[in-house]
C-alpha cells in the first residue's frame, strides 16, 4: 500500500511510532510527515535532527514538513491511507474541528477530500477531559478510524489516553475496507 504516516508532538511515544513505521516500511511505501512541532523541537526524548535522520532513513524519503508541501503531495498522491501516529489531543481537536493550520492536519483534509481512510493513533494526557469532546466528534466522521485506545496510567494521569501502537496495522487493513477495528477502546 502507499501510506503517509504523520508525527505529531506527544515526543514519549515517538519510539513505539518508531518501531511500528519501520515494521511497516518493509511491506508498504511510506510518505513521513512531521508537524511543525516535531520538525524543530528537541527534548529529553531525543533530537528533532535524530528522529528526522531515522525517518528519512526507515522510508528512503524527506519527511513532508510544510503545509504547502502537504497540500501537494497527499491531493495528488493517491495514498491508500493516512496514518497519524501519534496524534496529539491539539491535532485531534483541529481535526475534529475542521481547522487546517498544520502539516498534519493539511494531510488529512487533502486525504478526507479524496474521500480515502485517515487511522487516528491518539496519544494525548487530556482525552477524558478537554478533549473527549473532540473524540466523539471525530469518532462520527466518515473516512476516518482510530486505532484502539485506553488509559495508559489511570492513577497518575487519569485523563489521559494512549493507543495500542501494535494495532495500528490491524486498523490499516480494516480501514481500507472501510471497517473500524473493535473493541475501540481497551
Amino acid at each position: 500500500m502507499k501510506l503517509a504516516y504523520a508525527f505529531c508532538g506527544s515526543f514519549c511515544t515517538h519510539g513505539k511510532a518508531l518501531d511500528v513505521l519501520e515494521h511497516m516500511a518493509e511491506k508498504h511505501d511510506i510518505t513521513p510527515v512531521f508537524s511543525e512541532i516535531t520538525a524543530t523541537t528537541d527534548t529529553r526524548f531525543g533530537t528533532a535532527m535524530e528522529l528526522y535522520t531515522n525517518v528519512k532513513r526507515i522510508c528512503k524519503k524527506e519527511p513532508i514538513t510544510t503545509i504547502k508541501e502537504a497540500e501537494e503531495v497527499i491531493t495528488r498522491g493517491n495514498f491508500d491511507a493516512v496514518i497519524v501516529a501519534p496524534c496529539t489531543g491539539n491535532t485531534l481537536a483541529k481535526i475534529a474541528n475542521g481547522i487546517t493550520d498544520s502539516t498534519v492536519t493539511m494531510c488529512v483534509k487533502a486525504q478526507l477530500r479524496n474521500r480515502r481512510p485517515v487511522i487516528i493513533a491518539l496519544a494525548t494526557n487530556d482525552g477524558l477531559s478537554a478533549n473527549l469532546f473532540n473524540i466523539a466528534m471525530t469518532l462520527e466522521k466518515k473516512y476516518i478510524y482510530f486505532t484502539p485506545f485506553g488509559q495508559d496510567n489511570a492513577y497518575d494521569k487519569p485523563t489521559s489516553l494512549i493507543c495500542d501502537f501494535d494495532l495500528i496495522q490491524d486498523t490499516l487493513e480494516l480501514a481500507v475496507q472501510g471497517k473500524q477495528l473493535q473493541p475501540l477502546l481497551l
